[in-house]
């Protein structure tokens, strides 16, 4: 028989759900039903919340669960404060780190998170998505959504599946670190977005990367 808890967890989870389901609309010129980013990320943060809620059965952690989130000026002090602790971190190990408003991108170029044209995660770089990983459970405020790019040669087929593999390579490996599957969000850009000139190879070795993009969870309502 199901508990409280439970019960109480799954009801949110359905409601994020139903929010996903009845606020998407459709492509005009493909006909494929597209989820607008205000309402996947809503959804997204009351799964975040139901587990917050679910983790103690009591009055308060469920209360405190439906209140998650951060509020107005303390989005702001939230990621300058997690923006800190990983340029700290992330010293010297090649990975770039930019801000967007209230946006976080950690940028990894391809060649030092992946072989050429392959999808797991080099050893070598495994220290450095750990220091990602211990920044992000110590700021859990975070949805943490995980882009693959590529650059223009090649199929757009082939780019469009190898980088989803890669965002879900790095995905995977910041779940099995301990940030819990709702938190994560994989993307494969493909060619899109490129960041320097296709033409030259300098280029074209920027484009083929890795970014982690962070968002806060803040409360509505």
């Amino acid at each position: 028989m199901a508990t409280k808890k439970t019960k109480y967890l799954t009801a949110l989870m359905v409601s994020g759900s139903l929010a996903l389901s009845s606020c998407a609309s459709y492509d005009a010129y493909t006909g494929e039903k597209k989820t607008s980013n205000a309402v996947k990320y809503g959804a997204i943060s009351a799964a975040i919340c139901a587990i917050i809620g679910s983790r103690d059965s009591s009055k308060h952690a469920r209360n405190a669960a439906l209140g998650c989130g951060l509020i107005g000026a303390s989005v702001g002090a939230y990621m300058d404060s997690q923006e800190k602790k990983l340029r700290q971190s992330l010293e010297n190990t090649g990975v770039s780190i930019a801000r967007d408003g209230d946006q976080i991108r950690l940028i990894m170029p391809g060649n030092i998170t992946f072989d050429s044209g392959k999808a797991q995660v080099k050893e070598s770089f495994e220290p450095v998505l750990n220091s990602v990983v211990t920044v992000l459970r110590e700021y859990d405020q975070t949805i943490v959504e995980v882009q693959g790019f590529t650059d223009s040669t090649g199929s757009n087929s082939l780019n469009m599946s190898l980088s989803q593999n890669r965002a879900q390579q790095v995905a995977n490996y910041l779940q099995t670190g301990g940030i819990i599957n709702q938190r994560l969000v994989t993307v494969g850009k493909g060619p899109s977005n490129p960041i320097a000139s296709n033409a030259t190879v300098e280029g074209r070795a920027k484009n083929r990367r890795v970014e982690i993009r962070l968002r806060a969870i803040e409360k509505r309502g």
